[in-house]
């Protein structure tokens, strides 16, 4: 093998280490698939999440796909919060999925489109300990078609 063909592959197994690192900011980052895409009410998405510093700010994320079929331009949710010493508590979100004209915000691949949306930021959990996330659906629909997948992101905030 020639010197420049080594080169070339030690930059190469390089980078994709590098690349293999992960986000380092990301506690979790997960993601449920919808049977069928056809969520309905009483299939809530939830999802446990350990704090060590509750010291330091945090950015909540929902994620969600959805195939060129969806019928809305939007979407509501409840999210609920428990956990250490927070007291179950709901709160309905709506997120945006397309622009007035039909045009569709998320990063789309083929026919299916892809949001990661905050719904809160610089947010400080009140004690280290597990919280525990449910997420359910709060459509008209039920079920609601054409939902690939449903997850929630939580990163340290910058």
């Amino acid at each position: 093998m020639s010197l420049r063909r080594k080169l070339l592959s030690t930059l190469f197994i390089a980078a994709m280490a590098a690349a293999g690192c992960g986000d380092t900011k990301a506690v979790m980052d997960n993601n449920t698939e919808i049977p069928n895409q056809n969520w309905s009410y009483g299939k809530k998405i939830t999802y446990d999440v350990a704090i060590d510093d509750p010291n330091i700010a945090y950015n909540l994320c929902f994620n969600v796909r959805v195939t060129a079929s969806y019928r809305y331009s939007n979407m509501f949710v409840i999210i609920q919060e428990s956990g250490g010493p927070l007291k179950k508590k709901g709160t309905r979100y709506e997120f945006k999925l397309a622009s007035p004209t039909g045009e569709w915000l998320g990063k789309g691949s083929g026919s299916m489109y892809s949001y990661q949306m905050p719904f809160k930021t610089q947010y400080r959990f009140p004690a280290k300990g597990t919280y525990h996330f449910e997420i359910e659906q709060n459509m008209r629909d039920n079920p609601l078609k054409a939902v690939n997948d449903v997850g929630l992101r939580i990163e340290k905030a910058e």
